[in-house]
């Protein structure tokens, strides 16, 4: 029996998780500009990944729901923008998203590699060419993560060092 349908569905919930947590980051913290943008565009690209991943687990026997809910339009992320620029958020907390953004992309990429060997192995020419496709824009996802902390980290570090 294959583990397929397995690494489809962590991949899927995965993915859908990655976009949850990209468009909670850009609403959180509208205010750093870079984060805010990149952050939604980078969710559209989970999100289309799950959508493909739903068509792909079919052959498979598994029903994974097809993600209904689309992003934000724009009116909507400006008034959750200026809702985000009430709450006090300190440097830390911005790293801690970051973090767990970069977290997550990390599984997410492993779980990308695991579905390409599978798709080698069992000779399924989609699912590889859906991994060829999708797991680079994952690999990007986690180097900018990387940089966003490396970027951010000596100002938002060393300003909440000061407050204490």
């Amino acid at each position: 029996m294959s583990a397929v349908p397995t690494v489809l569905r962590a991949l899927y919930e995965g993915e859908r998780a990655m976009e949850r947590k990209l468009l909670e980051t850009a609403e959180r913290d509208a205010a750093e500009h870079e984060v805010h943008h990149v952050a939604i565009d980078l969710a559209r690209w989970s999100h289309e990944h799950a959508e493909r991943l739903a068509r792909a687990a079919e052959p498979y026997g598994l029903r994974l729901p097809a993600p209904s809910e689309g992003l934000p339009g724009p009116g909507e992320r400006r008034e959750r923008a200026a809702r985000a620029l009430d709450d006090a958020r300190s440097g830390l907390d911005l790293l801690n998203d970051l973090r767990a953004l970069h977290l997550a992309a990390t599984g997410n990429s492993l779980d990308w590699e695991m579905l390409a060997q599978a798709a080698q192995a069992e000779k399924d020419t989609g699912l590889l060419d859906l991994a060829t496709a999708c797991h680079p824009q994952t690999l990007r996802q986690m180097r900018w993560t990387n940089t966003m902390i490396k970027t951010l980290s000596p100002q938002l570090l060393s300003r909440a060092g000061t407050r204490g």
